[in-house]
């Protein structure tokens, strides 16, 4: 399926939608291209369209500091999983909702950074954990009304990985060290660990 016949399905699903709000959930691994497919998704579909990243919910590098975690950034354990499902039951009701944006340059996430309006009806979720099928993760799947994801091979994920932390200053054996350690264990866990998409997009 093609990105335009994505929006196309969206947009249709989305007319039919009872409540005041459709819920697209676009998961997959780290560097699989969920955010530049969400925003090409929500520019296709029109001023109503609105991206809800999960990455606005990552811990604060100095809690994951103190929680022992700080290595293991970009984890499940990592985000605040039980907000952010509660951020997707106040978009399935409240006409005005501000959003949390992570913003990689500054390594933090921003609150209250974006807002979704009562003008935005379709919301285009993203992020990697969407579909993962542990608590309190699973809880978030049940406020989605179409899920996607996105299967990419992990050579090529990492060939991206590796682009995207030197354009962020890595080094090349800084990169490839994180990438071991931190993107891969986490690129198995989606990989392995999440329950079937309504369609998936290799």
């Amino acid at each position: 399926m093609t990105p335009g016949a994505l929006a196309d399905l969206i947009g249709k699903r989305a007319e039919d939608c009872p409540g005041p709000r459709f819920l697209a959930g676009i998961a997959g691994p780290p560097g699989s291209g969920k955010s530049t497919l969400a925003a090409d998704l929500a520019r296709r579909l029109g001023e109503t369209a609105k991206v809800v990243p999960m990455d606005g919910f990552h811990y604060d590098d100095g809690l994951l500091a103190t929680l022992g975690l700080a290595h293991r950034k970009g984890a499940p354990e990592t985000f605040d999983a039980a907000g952010f499902g509660h951020l997707l039951a106040r978009l399935r009701t409240e006409a005005n909702v501000a959003i949390p944006i992570f913003d990689r340059g500054m390594e933090l996430s921003r609150a209250a950074a974006d807002l979704v309006t009562e003008d935005h009806r379709i919301l285009i979720v993203e992020g990697n954990y969407l579909l993962l099928d542990d608590a309190p993760w699973r809880e978030a799947r049940r406020h989605l009304d179409l899920t996607v994801m996105l299967d990419v091979p992990e050579e090529e994920l990492r060939r991206r990985l590796h682009a995207r932390w030197a354009h962020y200053g890595r080094s090349e054996a800084a990169a490839e060290t994180w990438i071991a350690t931190n993107d891969l264990p986490n690129i198995r866990r989606v990989c392995g660990g999440s329950a079937p998409a309504d369609i998936v997009l290799s």
